[in-house]
Protein backbone atom coordinates (compact mmCIF):
# COMPACT_ATOMS: atom_id res chain seq x y z
CA UNK A 1 0.00 0.00 0.00
CA UNK A 2 1.74 3.31 -0.97
CA UNK A 3 2.32 5.85 1.83
CA UNK A 4 3.90 9.28 2.17
CA UNK A 5 7.53 9.19 0.71
CA UNK A 6 10.07 12.38 0.81
CA UNK A 7 13.73 13.19 1.00
CA UNK A 8 16.09 11.83 1.48
CA UNK A 9 14.01 8.88 0.46
CA UNK A 10 15.70 6.26 2.63
CA UNK A 11 15.55 6.05 6.35
CA UNK A 12 17.14 9.49 7.56
CA UNK A 13 19.99 7.94 9.30
CA UNK A 14 21.36 5.95 6.00
CA UNK A 15 23.93 7.70 3.95
CA UNK A 16 23.87 6.43 0.96
CA UNK A 17 25.29 8.59 -2.05
CA UNK A 18 26.59 8.75 -5.65
CA UNK A 19 23.23 6.71 -6.34
CA UNK A 20 23.48 4.52 -9.83
CA UNK A 21 19.24 3.86 -10.40
CA UNK A 22 18.57 0.59 -12.43
CA UNK A 23 15.30 -0.82 -13.01
CA UNK A 24 15.70 -5.00 -13.19
CA UNK A 25 12.47 -6.95 -13.34
CA UNK A 26 9.85 -5.37 -11.76
CA UNK A 27 11.98 -3.25 -8.97
CA UNK A 28 13.97 -0.37 -8.78
CA UNK A 29 17.68 -1.30 -7.46
CA UNK A 30 19.91 1.85 -6.27
CA UNK A 31 23.37 1.13 -6.56
CA UNK A 32 25.57 3.90 -4.50
CA UNK A 33 28.86 4.14 -2.15
CA UNK A 34 28.18 4.46 1.71
CA UNK A 35 29.06 7.06 3.68
CA UNK A 36 28.67 6.57 8.15
CA UNK A 37 26.34 9.05 9.40
CA UNK A 38 28.59 11.37 10.59
CA UNK A 39 31.61 9.89 9.31
CA UNK A 40 35.35 11.64 8.91
CA UNK A 41 35.74 10.33 5.54
CA UNK A 42 34.26 9.33 2.49
CA UNK A 43 32.49 6.04 1.73
CA UNK A 44 33.18 4.13 5.40
CA UNK A 45 31.06 1.39 4.95
CA UNK A 46 30.50 -1.58 2.87
CA UNK A 47 27.59 -1.62 -0.40
CA UNK A 48 24.50 -1.86 1.07
CA UNK A 49 21.38 -2.04 -1.63
CA UNK A 50 18.00 -0.53 -1.31
CA UNK A 51 15.03 -1.15 -3.95
CA UNK A 52 11.32 -0.40 -4.76
CA UNK A 53 8.73 -2.06 -6.71
CA UNK A 54 8.59 -0.20 -9.70
CA UNK A 55 4.41 1.00 -9.15
CA UNK A 56 5.52 2.43 -5.37
CA UNK A 57 8.40 4.51 -5.05
CA UNK A 58 7.22 4.72 -1.47
CA UNK A 59 7.77 0.83 -0.22
CA UNK A 60 11.83 0.54 -0.21
CA UNK A 61 13.74 -2.29 1.17
CA UNK A 62 16.83 -2.78 1.95
CA UNK A 63 18.36 -5.73 0.64
CA UNK A 64 21.17 -5.70 3.32
CA UNK A 65 25.15 -5.78 2.33
CA UNK A 66 25.86 -6.98 -1.31
CA UNK A 67 29.51 -6.44 -1.19
CA UNK A 68 32.04 -5.80 1.25
CA UNK A 69 35.33 -3.69 1.07
CA UNK A 70 37.51 -6.56 2.09
CA UNK A 71 36.56 -8.84 -0.53
CA UNK A 72 38.95 -6.94 -3.11
CA UNK A 73 42.60 -8.15 -3.10
CA UNK A 74 43.34 -4.03 -3.15
CA UNK A 75 41.68 -3.89 0.62
CA UNK A 76 45.69 -3.55 2.50
CA UNK A 77 46.17 -0.53 0.20
CA UNK A 78 42.90 1.04 0.00
CA UNK A 79 39.90 0.33 2.46
CA UNK A 80 36.77 1.96 0.84
CA UNK A 81 35.11 1.57 -1.83
CA UNK A 82 33.35 4.28 -4.27
CA UNK A 83 30.94 4.76 -6.60
CA UNK A 84 29.97 2.00 -8.27
CA UNK A 85 27.63 0.94 -11.29
CA UNK A 86 25.97 -2.33 -12.25
CA UNK A 87 25.47 -3.97 -15.47
CA UNK A 88 23.09 -6.99 -16.77
CA UNK A 89 25.84 -8.61 -18.80
CA UNK A 90 24.72 -10.78 -21.79
CA UNK A 91 25.16 -13.92 -19.89
CA UNK A 92 22.59 -12.50 -18.05
CA UNK A 93 24.36 -12.44 -14.75
CA UNK A 94 25.26 -8.90 -13.01
CA UNK A 95 27.92 -6.64 -12.98
CA UNK A 96 29.70 -4.59 -10.31
CA UNK A 97 32.51 -2.03 -11.22
CA UNK A 98 33.89 0.42 -8.72
CA UNK A 99 37.40 2.00 -7.95
CA UNK A 100 38.71 1.73 -4.59
CA UNK A 101 40.70 4.51 -2.31
CA UNK A 102 41.76 5.16 0.46
CA UNK A 103 41.12 8.03 3.52
CA UNK A 104 39.90 11.20 2.42
CA UNK A 105 40.47 10.22 -1.35
CA UNK A 106 44.38 9.53 -1.10
CA UNK A 107 45.24 6.80 -3.90
CA UNK A 108 41.76 6.40 -5.41
CA UNK A 109 43.13 7.97 -8.45
CA UNK A 110 46.06 5.48 -9.77
CA UNK A 111 44.24 2.32 -9.28
CA UNK A 112 42.23 -0.21 -11.66
CA UNK A 113 38.19 -0.65 -11.99
CA UNK A 114 37.77 -3.92 -10.00
CA UNK A 115 34.74 -6.24 -10.93
CA UNK A 116 32.33 -8.27 -8.92
CA UNK A 117 29.93 -10.46 -9.92
CA UNK A 118 26.58 -12.29 -9.13
CA UNK A 119 23.58 -14.01 -10.44
CA UNK A 120 20.64 -11.73 -9.29
CA UNK A 121 20.68 -7.51 -8.95
CA UNK A 122 20.84 -8.08 -5.22
CA UNK A 123 22.77 -10.82 -3.91
CA UNK A 124 26.11 -11.91 -2.54
CA UNK A 125 28.33 -10.48 -5.20
CA UNK A 126 32.07 -12.17 -5.58
CA UNK A 127 34.97 -10.93 -6.53
CA UNK A 128 35.88 -11.38 -10.35
CA UNK A 129 38.63 -9.26 -11.50
CA UNK A 130 39.72 -5.79 -13.07
CA UNK A 131 39.41 -4.62 -15.89
CA UNK A 132 42.32 -6.18 -18.11
CA UNK A 133 44.01 -5.13 -20.79
CA UNK A 134 44.67 -8.01 -23.78
CA UNK A 135 47.46 -9.20 -22.49
CA UNK A 136 46.12 -9.68 -18.67
CA UNK A 137 47.91 -6.66 -17.05
CA UNK A 138 45.74 -3.91 -15.51
CA UNK A 139 43.92 -1.20 -17.98
CA UNK A 140 45.00 2.20 -16.36
CA UNK A 141 44.68 4.01 -19.43
CA UNK A 142 43.92 7.57 -18.57
CA UNK A 143 42.42 7.70 -14.83
CA UNK A 144 40.42 5.04 -13.35
CA UNK A 145 37.76 6.49 -11.64
CA UNK A 146 33.95 6.41 -10.89
CA UNK A 147 33.15 3.72 -13.49
CA UNK A 148 29.82 3.99 -15.44
CA UNK A 149 28.68 0.81 -17.23
CA UNK A 150 25.74 0.61 -20.06
CA UNK A 151 25.00 -3.11 -21.93
CA UNK A 152 24.00 -1.53 -25.47
CA UNK A 153 22.22 -3.83 -27.41
CA UNK A 154 24.95 -6.72 -26.30
CA UNK A 155 27.80 -4.23 -26.54
CA UNK A 156 29.70 -3.49 -23.03
CA UNK A 157 30.25 0.08 -22.65
CA UNK A 158 32.20 1.54 -19.75
CA UNK A 159 32.60 5.24 -18.92
CA UNK A 160 34.83 6.59 -16.81
CA UNK A 161 37.97 9.22 -15.57
CA UNK A 162 38.15 12.61 -13.16
CA UNK A 163 39.50 16.27 -14.52
CA UNK A 164 40.90 19.19 -13.10
CA UNK A 165 42.36 22.10 -14.76
CA UNK A 166 45.60 21.69 -14.14
CA UNK A 167 46.51 22.00 -17.94
CA UNK A 168 43.50 24.03 -19.18
CA UNK A 169 44.86 27.29 -17.22
CA UNK A 170 47.97 26.48 -19.50
CA UNK A 171 45.89 26.04 -22.56
CA UNK A 172 43.72 28.98 -22.58
CA UNK A 173 47.36 31.51 -21.65
CA UNK A 174 48.15 30.32 -25.42
CA UNK A 175 47.66 32.21 -28.77
CA UNK A 176 48.74 29.24 -30.60
CA UNK A 177 47.25 25.82 -29.69
CA UNK A 178 50.50 23.97 -31.58
CA UNK A 179 52.72 25.57 -28.51
CA UNK A 180 50.85 23.90 -25.74
CA UNK A 181 53.32 20.85 -25.10
CA UNK A 182 56.15 23.22 -24.79
CA UNK A 183 54.51 25.34 -22.62
CA UNK A 184 53.20 22.25 -20.74
CA UNK A 185 56.73 21.32 -20.38
CA UNK A 186 57.66 24.16 -18.56
CA UNK A 187 55.57 23.99 -15.47
CA UNK A 188 57.06 21.48 -14.02
CA UNK A 189 55.03 22.47 -10.68
CA UNK A 190 51.48 20.72 -12.72
CA UNK A 191 53.51 17.75 -14.33
CA UNK A 192 54.87 17.08 -10.76
CA UNK A 193 51.58 17.07 -9.62
CA UNK A 194 49.41 15.07 -11.86
CA UNK A 195 52.59 12.54 -11.69
CA UNK A 196 51.72 12.39 -8.01
CA UNK A 197 47.83 12.36 -8.20
CA UNK A 198 47.48 10.11 -10.84
CA UNK A 199 50.75 7.46 -10.48
CA UNK A 200 51.78 8.49 -13.90
CA UNK A 201 54.95 8.89 -15.59
CA UNK A 202 56.69 11.88 -17.98
CA UNK A 203 56.02 11.00 -20.25
CA UNK A 204 52.57 9.54 -20.21
CA UNK A 205 51.35 12.52 -19.15
CA UNK A 206 52.86 14.68 -22.14
CA UNK A 207 52.78 12.38 -24.90
CA UNK A 208 48.86 11.49 -24.06
CA UNK A 209 46.32 13.12 -26.73
CA UNK A 210 44.27 15.65 -24.95
CA UNK A 211 44.97 14.57 -21.68
CA UNK A 212 45.60 11.51 -19.27
CA UNK A 213 42.25 13.39 -17.82
CA UNK A 214 38.44 13.54 -18.79
CA UNK A 215 36.04 11.63 -19.39
CA UNK A 216 36.60 8.48 -21.68
CA UNK A 217 34.83 5.25 -22.90
CA UNK A 218 36.03 1.82 -23.86
CA UNK A 219 34.52 -1.29 -24.79
CA UNK A 220 34.44 -4.68 -22.71
CA UNK A 221 34.39 -8.45 -24.48
CA UNK A 222 31.61 -10.69 -23.13
CA UNK A 223 34.19 -12.12 -20.09
CA UNK A 224 33.15 -7.76 -18.49
CA UNK A 225 36.84 -7.66 -17.78
CA UNK A 226 38.93 -7.71 -20.96
CA UNK A 227 39.21 -4.21 -22.80
CA UNK A 228 37.92 -4.93 -26.46
CA UNK A 229 38.03 -1.06 -27.57
CA UNK A 230 40.86 1.21 -26.51
CA UNK A 231 39.98 4.11 -24.31
CA UNK A 232 39.10 7.74 -25.69
CA UNK A 233 37.94 10.88 -24.66
CA UNK A 234 34.08 11.33 -25.58
CA UNK A 235 34.65 15.43 -24.48
CA UNK A 236 37.73 17.28 -25.46
CA UNK A 237 39.71 18.03 -22.20
CA UNK A 238 40.13 21.65 -23.40
CA UNK A 239 36.89 23.16 -22.62
CA UNK A 240 37.43 26.91 -23.78
CA UNK A 241 35.08 28.17 -26.23
CA UNK A 242 33.47 25.11 -26.61
CA UNK A 243 29.80 24.63 -25.46
CA UNK A 244 30.93 22.77 -22.29
CA UNK A 245 33.57 26.21 -20.79
CA UNK A 246 31.19 26.95 -18.31
CA UNK A 247 30.40 23.37 -17.02
CA UNK A 248 32.99 21.35 -17.53
CA UNK A 249 33.51 17.24 -16.46
CA UNK A 250 34.84 16.74 -12.92
CA UNK A 251 33.81 12.91 -11.85
CA UNK A 252 30.28 10.81 -12.31
CA UNK A 253 30.29 9.51 -14.94
CA UNK A 254 26.72 7.92 -16.15
CA UNK A 255 25.77 6.52 -18.84
CA UNK A 256 21.92 6.30 -20.65
CA UNK A 257 20.37 5.67 -24.21
CA UNK A 258 16.95 6.90 -24.69
CA UNK A 259 15.44 6.52 -27.88
CA UNK A 260 18.82 6.07 -29.94
CA UNK A 261 20.39 9.05 -28.61
CA UNK A 262 22.93 8.33 -25.63
CA UNK A 263 22.90 10.90 -22.75
CA UNK A 264 25.90 11.32 -20.79
CA UNK A 265 25.26 12.43 -17.22
CA UNK A 266 28.54 14.23 -15.08
CA UNK A 267 29.07 15.99 -11.69
CA UNK A 268 30.95 19.36 -13.50
CA UNK A 269 33.68 21.39 -11.92
CA UNK A 270 31.24 23.74 -9.62
CA UNK A 271 30.94 20.61 -7.90
CA UNK A 272 27.29 20.73 -6.73
CA UNK A 273 25.50 20.09 -10.29
CA UNK A 274 24.68 16.95 -12.30
CA UNK A 275 24.88 18.08 -15.84
CA UNK A 276 24.40 15.85 -19.18
CA UNK A 277 25.75 15.62 -22.40
CA UNK A 278 23.95 13.99 -25.62
CA UNK A 279 25.67 12.61 -28.35
CA UNK A 280 24.11 9.86 -31.05
CA UNK A 281 27.48 7.82 -31.28
CA UNK A 282 28.42 6.39 -27.46
CA UNK A 283 32.38 7.69 -27.79
CA UNK A 284 32.37 11.12 -29.67
CA UNK A 285 30.66 13.78 -31.11
CA UNK A 286 28.80 14.60 -27.58
CA UNK A 287 27.50 18.40 -26.91
CA UNK A 288 26.43 20.16 -23.66
CA UNK A 289 22.58 19.85 -23.08
CA UNK A 290 22.06 21.48 -19.24
CA UNK A 291 22.05 21.38 -15.36
CA UNK A 292 19.66 18.75 -14.87
CA UNK A 293 19.88 19.50 -10.33
CA UNK A 294 21.87 21.62 -8.03
CA UNK A 295 21.88 20.29 -4.10
CA UNK A 296 22.10 24.23 -3.92
CA UNK A 297 19.55 25.14 -6.60
CA UNK A 298 22.09 27.31 -7.72
CA UNK A 299 21.44 27.90 -12.03
CA UNK A 300 17.78 27.66 -11.10
CA UNK A 301 15.85 30.75 -11.96
CA UNK A 302 19.12 32.36 -12.36
CA UNK A 303 20.45 31.77 -8.67
CA UNK A 304 24.38 32.83 -8.18
CA UNK A 305 26.63 30.39 -6.30
CA UNK A 306 27.02 33.26 -3.42
CA UNK A 307 23.24 32.72 -3.33
CA UNK A 308 23.01 28.93 -2.36
CA UNK A 309 20.02 27.68 -0.64
CA UNK A 310 22.16 24.92 1.21
CA UNK A 311 25.78 23.33 2.16
CA UNK A 312 26.33 22.52 -1.32
CA UNK A 313 29.13 19.85 -2.29
CA UNK A 314 30.04 16.40 -4.00
CA UNK A 315 27.34 15.42 -6.32
CA UNK A 316 26.59 12.09 -7.96
CA UNK A 317 23.68 10.50 -10.09
CA UNK A 318 21.98 9.87 -12.56
CA UNK A 319 18.66 9.59 -14.41
CA UNK A 320 16.33 6.12 -14.48
CA UNK A 321 12.99 5.86 -15.90
CA UNK A 322 10.56 4.34 -13.81
CA UNK A 323 6.82 3.35 -14.20
CA UNK A 324 6.78 5.23 -17.19
CA UNK A 325 8.07 8.34 -15.06
CA UNK A 326 11.66 9.94 -15.22
CA UNK A 327 13.43 10.68 -12.33
CA UNK A 328 16.82 12.55 -11.62
CA UNK A 329 18.70 10.74 -8.25
CA UNK A 330 21.47 12.66 -6.60
CA UNK A 331 22.71 13.22 -3.03
CA UNK A 332 22.54 16.09 -0.20
CA UNK A 333 24.86 16.95 2.26
CA UNK A 334 24.68 16.76 6.01
CA UNK A 335 26.83 16.91 9.43
CA UNK A 336 28.68 19.90 7.67
CA UNK A 337 30.83 17.78 5.65
CA UNK A 338 31.32 16.06 2.46
CA UNK A 339 31.03 12.64 4.32
CA UNK A 340 27.45 12.03 5.64
CA UNK A 341 25.52 12.22 2.20
CA UNK A 342 21.35 11.01 1.53
CA UNK A 343 19.93 10.16 -1.47
CA UNK A 344 17.43 12.44 -2.99
CA UNK A 345 15.21 12.08 -6.31
CA UNK A 346 13.17 14.44 -8.56
CA UNK A 347 10.68 14.19 -11.45
CA UNK A 348 12.13 15.59 -14.47
CA UNK A 349 10.69 15.68 -18.07
CA UNK A 350 12.51 14.58 -20.79
CA UNK A 351 11.59 16.86 -23.89
CA UNK A 352 10.25 16.00 -27.17
CA UNK A 353 13.90 17.56 -28.76
CA UNK A 354 15.53 15.67 -25.76
CA UNK A 355 16.23 18.20 -23.68
CA UNK A 356 16.13 17.96 -20.15
CA UNK A 357 15.28 21.43 -18.17
CA UNK A 358 16.95 21.76 -14.36
CA UNK A 359 14.57 20.97 -11.88
CA UNK A 360 13.86 22.34 -7.79
CA UNK A 361 14.81 20.43 -5.16
CA UNK A 362 12.15 19.76 -2.80
CA UNK A 363 10.88 17.92 0.27
CA UNK A 364 8.58 15.65 -1.44
CA UNK A 365 10.92 14.11 -4.32
CA UNK A 366 9.47 10.58 -5.50
CA UNK A 367 5.90 10.58 -3.85
CA UNK A 368 3.40 11.24 -6.45
CA UNK A 369 2.14 14.29 -5.42
CA UNK A 370 2.99 16.99 -2.66
CA UNK A 371 3.21 15.56 1.16
CA UNK A 372 -0.45 15.85 2.98
CA UNK A 373 -0.37 18.82 5.36
CA UNK A 374 -1.16 16.04 8.13
CA UNK A 375 0.84 13.95 10.88
CA UNK A 376 4.19 14.68 11.66
CA UNK A 377 7.13 14.88 9.73
CA UNK A 378 10.83 14.59 10.38
CA UNK A 379 12.41 18.11 10.01
CA UNK A 380 15.45 17.11 8.67
CA UNK A 381 13.57 16.64 5.17
CA UNK A 382 14.00 20.26 4.58
CA UNK A 383 15.03 21.06 1.07
CA UNK A 384 16.60 24.52 1.71
CA UNK A 385 18.04 25.55 4.72
CA UNK A 386 20.06 28.59 4.71
CA UNK A 387 21.86 31.24 6.71
CA UNK A 388 22.18 33.65 3.80
CA UNK A 389 25.93 32.63 3.44
CA UNK A 390 26.43 28.97 3.35
CA UNK A 391 29.27 27.28 2.12
CA UNK A 392 30.51 24.64 -0.11
CA UNK A 393 32.19 21.93 0.84
CA UNK A 394 35.57 20.68 -0.25
CA UNK A 395 36.64 16.94 1.17
CA UNK A 396 36.27 18.52 4.64
CA UNK A 397 34.16 18.66 8.02
CA UNK A 398 33.57 22.30 8.89
CA UNK A 399 34.23 23.52 12.51
CA UNK A 400 32.64 26.78 12.12
CA UNK A 401 28.70 27.08 13.23
CA UNK A 402 25.68 27.63 10.59
CA UNK A 403 22.45 25.36 9.97
CA UNK A 404 22.86 21.55 9.02
CA UNK A 405 20.96 18.18 9.65
CA UNK A 406 22.87 16.22 11.91
CA UNK A 407 22.31 13.51 14.41
CA UNK A 408 23.12 12.46 18.31
CA UNK A 409 22.23 9.46 19.75
CA UNK A 410 18.58 8.23 18.20
CA UNK A 411 17.55 11.83 17.29
CA UNK A 412 17.94 13.50 13.75
CA UNK A 413 17.19 17.20 13.47
CA UNK A 414 18.52 20.30 12.33
CA UNK A 415 20.98 22.05 14.57
CA UNK A 416 23.01 25.38 14.76
CA UNK A 417 19.43 27.37 13.74
CA UNK A 418 20.60 30.75 14.45
CA UNK A 419 19.03 34.50 13.52
CA UNK A 420 18.54 34.68 10.03
CA UNK A 421 18.28 31.17 9.37
CA UNK A 422 15.78 29.74 6.90
CA UNK A 423 14.12 26.17 7.02
CA UNK A 424 11.81 25.55 3.63
CA UNK A 425 9.83 22.43 2.49
CA UNK A 426 8.65 21.59 -0.77
CA UNK A 427 5.74 20.76 -0.73
CA UNK A 428 2.82 20.48 1.08
CA UNK A 429 -0.62 19.94 -0.47
CA UNK A 430 -3.50 21.54 1.71
CA UNK A 431 -7.90 19.69 0.92
CA UNK A 432 -9.46 20.44 4.44
CA UNK A 433 -10.74 23.65 3.61
CA UNK A 434 -10.45 24.26 7.32
CA UNK A 435 -8.28 26.31 9.73
CA UNK A 436 -5.10 24.18 10.55
CA UNK A 437 -2.53 23.93 13.28
CA UNK A 438 0.86 24.09 12.58
CA UNK A 439 3.98 23.09 15.30
CA UNK A 440 7.19 22.51 15.81
CA UNK A 441 9.43 19.93 18.18
CA UNK A 442 12.48 22.11 19.34
CA UNK A 443 15.22 22.38 21.94
CA UNK A 444 16.95 26.28 22.45
CA UNK A 445 19.70 27.85 24.29
CA UNK A 446 18.04 30.85 23.00
CA UNK A 447 14.90 33.23 22.92
CA UNK A 448 13.35 34.32 19.52
CA UNK A 449 10.56 33.90 17.47
CA UNK A 450 9.81 31.19 14.81
CA UNK A 451 7.76 32.95 11.55
CA UNK A 452 6.08 30.63 9.57
CA UNK A 453 5.20 31.63 5.88
CA UNK A 454 3.50 29.90 3.25
CA UNK A 455 3.76 30.35 -0.67
CA UNK A 456 1.69 28.91 -3.30
CA UNK A 457 2.84 26.39 -5.22
CA UNK A 458 1.98 28.64 -8.54
CA UNK A 459 4.51 31.04 -8.05
CA UNK A 460 7.67 28.88 -7.20
CA UNK A 461 9.77 31.96 -6.77
CA UNK A 462 11.56 30.54 -3.91
CA UNK A 463 11.58 33.42 -1.59
CA UNK A 464 8.96 34.78 0.85
CA UNK A 465 7.96 38.26 0.95
CA UNK A 466 4.27 38.54 2.69
CA UNK A 467 3.68 39.02 6.29
CA UNK A 468 4.16 36.00 8.50
CA UNK A 469 1.12 33.07 8.67
CA UNK A 470 2.01 33.24 12.37
CA UNK A 471 4.93 32.83 14.61
CA UNK A 472 6.11 30.44 17.33
CA UNK A 473 7.80 31.22 20.63
CA UNK A 474 10.85 29.97 21.36
CA UNK A 475 12.20 29.64 24.75
CA UNK A 476 15.16 28.16 26.38
CA UNK A 477 14.53 24.63 27.11
CA UNK A 478 16.90 21.79 27.16
CA UNK A 479 14.53 19.05 26.47
CA UNK A 480 12.08 18.61 22.85
CA UNK A 481 9.46 20.55 23.51
CA UNK A 482 6.44 20.96 21.04
CA UNK A 483 4.95 24.58 20.39
CA UNK A 484 1.56 25.19 18.06
CA UNK A 485 0.48 28.09 16.14
CA UNK A 486 -3.47 28.26 14.02
CA UNK A 487 -3.76 29.88 11.04
CA UNK A 488 -6.28 29.25 7.93
CA UNK A 489 -4.96 28.43 4.41
CA UNK A 490 -6.87 28.21 1.50
CA UNK A 491 -7.27 24.53 -0.21
CA UNK A 492 -3.57 24.10 -2.91
CA UNK A 493 -0.23 23.35 -2.91
CA UNK A 494 2.43 25.57 -0.72
CA UNK A 495 5.71 25.96 0.25
CA UNK A 496 6.31 26.65 3.66
CA UNK A 497 9.49 28.33 4.86
CA UNK A 498 10.26 28.73 8.36
CA UNK A 499 12.66 32.09 9.90
CA UNK A 500 14.46 31.69 12.95
CA UNK A 501 14.62 35.85 14.43
CA UNK A 502 16.35 35.97 18.33
CA UNK A 503 19.44 35.05 19.94
CA UNK A 504 21.61 31.93 20.27
CA UNK A 505 20.64 28.95 18.87
CA UNK A 506 18.04 26.66 18.41
CA UNK A 507 17.34 22.87 17.05
CA UNK A 508 14.39 21.59 15.36
CA UNK A 509 13.35 18.20 15.41
CA UNK A 510 9.77 17.39 14.04
CA UNK A 511 7.07 19.54 11.78
CA UNK A 512 3.54 18.75 12.11
CA UNK A 513 -0.14 19.44 10.80
CA UNK A 514 -3.36 18.85 12.90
Amino acid sequence: MKKQVYNPFLPVDVCIPDGEPHVFGERVYLYGSHDQEGGDTFCMLDYTVYSAPVEDLSDWRCEGVIYRAEQDPDYSNRQYMYAPDVVRGNDGKYYLYYCMSGRRGEGGYFGPISVAVCDSPAGQYEYLGYVRNKDGSPMLKYVCFDPGVINDDGVIRIYYGTQYDFEERIYSELTNPEDFRTAFESHEDVIRTEQEMFHKSREEILDTQDSVMGPVQAVLEDDMLTIKEEARHIIPYRVKGTDFEEHPFFEASSIRKIGGIYYFIYSSQQNHELCYATSKYPDRDFKFGGTIVSNGDVGLNGRKEADRLNMTGTTHGSIEKINGQWYVFYHRLTHKSDYSRQACAEKITIEADGSIAQVEITSCGLNDDALKAEGVYPAVIACHLTNGHMPHGSNKIFTDSFPNCTHQGEDRFIGEIADGTLIRYKYFKFSSGSPVVFGVTFRSEGRGVLEVYMEGETTKTGETEDEPYGTIEIVPVKEWTKQTVAFAVNDGIYSLTLKYKGNGQMELKEISWQ
